[in-house]
């Protein structure tokens, strides 16, 4: 298996505390240092990390000798910024959590990085690695005979409290459709196996936060939108977008058709959210529908309980980070999400926010060459 894998985490929220749990479900791997600026936060993280220590900044850990690898969970807004300031210092393998960056003006400094750094550098999708959806990517080809509509429908609960509220502004997450949806565009890029040329997005803040305050600034997130996306083949996707739903059965589902059939996955939300007088809670689902012989097949695709109680993504975390550790082993050629379809992600989720607020179709070569 080789020599312990040591980890440097940069950002221990909520979100970072479940990287440090699967951590801990590796083989031959631990986290040693720990920068985490939120004292309430950093006590938490040293208490699911015992044997990691803290610094009180980026640079203090980059000067630490037993970190060979490095995870950013830090808020959406420092991941560019820490980038720049980490290629400036010491390069090492990076796991870094989506959205990438969060604003059009860090494209400049992102061709910078991607240019001139040496190291591998991850971008962090979970979703592309829960049990159910790379069940469907696999069989989706077969199954459809090449899809011709994609819809990713995520019916969910709105926006969980952060370490000081930074995730109820677009300013500081991106915007919800960069911030959530950059998953799903990163999805249809994956399935579809083709580049998107078009975007079409109508959206609204109509539930959520509508009276939250911080600092005398209102909430400005939107909370439900849709959005259809043209592809270069000749493929469409949708999302449907809907943060007030949390009393659906599942909270992804996704299907695909084209002239076979259809292909399903539905994925239940995190299970420490499933009310206790429903009993367990559901599990995921495959149902491929083929066109001759009629008739649906549902096949259940269960996760392993210690995974589902280390994150709340469906054991997907773990996956990843299996993954990402081969990388920095050398075992692997190449990250699984590059930064380019970290990139590329969140330019889709700026083109759908752009097309919301306008009302008119964008059109996204322009927006890939940026």
């Amino acid at each position: 298996m080789g020599n312990t894998i040591r980890y440097g985490m940069i950002g221990c929220g909520m979100m970072g505390h479940e990287h440090l749990r699967n951590i801990a479900l590796l083989d031959n791997a631990r986290v040693t240092v720990i920068f985490e600026p939120d004292t309430q936060m950093a006590a938490s993280a040293l208490e699911t990390a015992p044997g990691a220590r803290p610094v009180n900044s980026l640079v203090e850990l980059l000067a630490q000798d037993d970190v060979d690898c490095l995870v950013i969970t830090s808020p959406n807004f420092c991941h560019m910024d820490q980038l720049c300031e980490i290629a400036t210092i010491r390069a090492l393998p990076i796991l870094v959590e989506k959205p990438l960056f969060t604003d059009i003006a860090h494209l400049a400094a992102l061709k910078e990085f991607e240019r001139n750094y040496p190291a591998p550098v991850w971008v962090a999708m979970e979703y592309r690695f829960m049990p159910p959806i790379a069940a469907f990517a696999r069989r989706v080809v077969q199954a459809t005979g090449g899809i011709k509509m994609l819809t990713i429908r995520e019916h969910r609960f709105p926006f969980l409290t952060k370490v000081g509220d930074w995730n109820r502004f677009n300013a500081k997450t991106g915007g919800t459709f960069v911030e959530k949806c950059c998953h799903f565009f990163d999805l249809m890029r994956l399935l579809i196996g083709a580049e998107p040329v078009r975007i079409m997005a109508s959206a609204a803040q109509d539930v959520n936060h509508l009276d939250e305050t911080y600092d005398g600034l209102h909430s400005d997130i939107i909370d439900n939108g849709f959005v259809i996306v043209d592809f270069e083949n000749g493929a469409r996707a949708m999302l449907d977008l809907c943060m007030f739903a949390e009393g659906a059965e599942f909270q992804e589902e996704i299907s695909a058709v084209g002239p076979l059939g259809k292909l399903e996955a539905k994925v239940p939300g995190p299970g420490r959210f499933w009310p206790e007088h429903l009993g367990a809670p559901p599990t995921p689902l495959l149902i491929e529908s083929p066109r001759d012989p009629r008739g649906p097949v549902t096949t259940p695709i269960p996760v392993d309980p210690a995974l589902l109680d280390a994150g709340d993504h469906n054991g997907s975390t773990f996956y990843q980070h299996q993954l990402f550790l081969k990388l920095v082993r050398g075992e692997l050629d190449a990250p699984g999400v590059s930064l380019d379809d970290g990139k590329k992600a969140v330019l889709m989720g700026f083109a759908a926010q752009q097309s919301a607020q306008t009302g008119k179709a964008v059109e996204l070569a322009d927006w890939f060459a940026k």
